[in-house]
This record gives C-alpha cells, structure tokens and sequence, in this order.
C-alpha cells in the first residue's frame, strides 16, 4: 500500500532501468533550431552528427564511463538513423580498435562523414537497432533511413536482425505521424522491452518519440516529478528511470529472490517456538511410585 508521502514498493525483477539517451546533434539541428521549416530541407536526409555532435559523444562517453554505468548496462538499442547509429557506438563502444583484429568493428572509420576512427565492439554491450523507437514518421527528410544494406556496411557489429525491410516503407513523403501516434508506438515499444531479459538497458533515440511517449507517464506523481519525466531532451542528455511492469506483461523470474524453508522444517514466530521447545523439554512421569 502507498504511504501519504508517496512512497512505495515494487518487486525488484518487475522492472527494468532504462537510460534514456537523445542523440547528439545533427546538421539537421542547427538550422533547424532556428528555422522549423529547414526540417524540410532534402540537403538534410538522414542526417549526420555534426563537429560538436561529436564533441558531445565524447563528453556522453567520458561521463558513462566515470560513474561506472558503462560497465552495468547489458544492452544498447538504437533508432537506425545515422545520428542515433553515430551516438549509440561513440557513446558505448569500445577502444582500441585496429584492422589486424579478427572481430568486426562497430563503426568503420569516417562512418557518415564521422573523420572518426574505427571503433570497437570488444568490451562493448551488445548494439541493436530497433525501428519502433525511430522519431517522427515522414515529410521530414532528416527522419528518413538508408538502407539496412548500407548501415550493415558502416556499422558491422551492429545488429539489425529485427528490421524486416531493407528500405525505409515506414517513412511517407507526404505523410507525418501525429503527436497521438508517436506516442502509441512508444508504448508499443516499451510492452517490447518486457520481452527482454536485460535488465539494464541504455536506449538511444530521438526527442520528439521520447517527449510524446514520456509524456503518457508521471500522472499519479507530484508535479515536479512529472516535469522532470516529461521534459524535452537536449543534445545528447541521458536520463535515467525505472519502467514498472504493474500487469505482468513480462513474465520475467527473479534471479534474486530467495524461497527460505530450505530444508524445510517449522518455521513459527520465536514466542510460540520457545514455547513448544519448553513444552519439549518438561519431564513426563515414568508412571511408577
């Protein structure tokens, strides 16, 4: 039961922490900012990380790795565009990558115009792209995607086994997803995620997906809490939370739970055990004189 002060409690293996991560910045982005309309722009489609895009990747990186979380999360999933694709293995990848190892690479060297080096799948969680997590569907070309074919190519250690189509079939000319609809496919994404085993997952995506869909959360908490769930990303912000699962939609088994009884025997609260031990222990008459 919730305390008047909001407190309350939730079984450890009914949930999953996610670090929600939006991209760096891309071309798209500085325009953009300043012009809502240059979004339109066909220069822009599928758009890269810029300089300081990069220069926040670093900075994303250094932080992951200072306070220890780059060696808790078990999984990375991506939106497969290129700016989420770049600030997933900048961000988590690993180091020290040369063409003498018998390993694939998670990004070959100046991946999307990147002027960066290889980068390491070695001491990296596992990559995987995930279309339900992309941004806004359509008209905007920064939104659209290449070919898996050609992210298979730069980005090869990347898994892109749940993406059924090598083109973009989602993404419409003519037709943009509404704010409802975003939303909707968010929560379809995060029923998805109970379908994992990995606990801790660190989610690379976009800001308009995450406002829509973050949005539908926080009601019940105070308003402050709310505001702090709900905000728009910056560049290259990562936020952590804790996603519940209130109607077992996962049916996910604890690995930290503990049965007790083992062995099994009596298991009484300690005054009614001293007192049956006492009665144990009284001497019984032998029934002669």
């Amino acid at each position: 039961m919730d305390d008047g002060a909001g407190t309350s409690l939730f079984p450890l293996h009914r949930c999953k922490t996610l670090h929600l991560v939006r991209h760096a910045q891309g071309i798209h982005n500085v325009e953009g900012d300043q012009n809502y309309k240059a979004y339109l722009s066909p220069e822009y489609l599928d758009a890269h990380l810029t300089p300081l895009g990069w220069q926040q990747v670093d900075n994303l990186r250094k932080h992951v790795h200072t306070c220890g979380l780059s060696k808790r999360i078990d999984l990375v999933i991506t939106s497969p565009l290129l700016r989420t694709l770049q600030t997933s293995v900048g961000v988590f990848g690993g180091e020290g990558y040369t063409d003498s190892m018998d390993v694939l690479p998670l990004m070959v060297a100046n991946a999307g115009n990147s002027g960066r080096a290889a980068i390491s799948s070695i001491s990296s969680p596992p990559v995987m792209a995930v279309e339900l997590c992309r941004e806004h569907l359509g008209v905007h070309p920064c939104d659209k995607r290449r070919n898996i074919s050609d992210y298979q190519f730069l980005f090869p250690a990347v898994d892109f086994s749940l993406i059924e189509n090598d083109e973009d079939v989602l993404w419409k000319a003519d037709i943009r997803e509404t704010k409802e609809e975003v939303a909707a496919r968010g929560l379809q994404f995060l029923k998805w995620l109970w379908t994992r085993k990995e606990k801790e997952i660190a989610i690379v995506t976009h800001s308009g997906f995450l406002f829509h869909t973050l949005s539908l959360f926080g009601n019940d908490c105070q308003p402050l809490i709310k505001k702090e769930i709900c905000k728009h990303f910056a560049n290259c912000e990562l936020r952590s939370m804790v996603i519940v699962d209130r109607s077992m939609t996962g049916s996910v088994d604890t690995t930290t739970n503990y049965p007790g009884k083992i062995p099994s025997g009596l298991d009484l609260p300690s005054d009614i055990a001293d007192k049956k031990k006492l009665e144990k222990e009284e001497p019984h008459s032998s029934g002669f004189a």
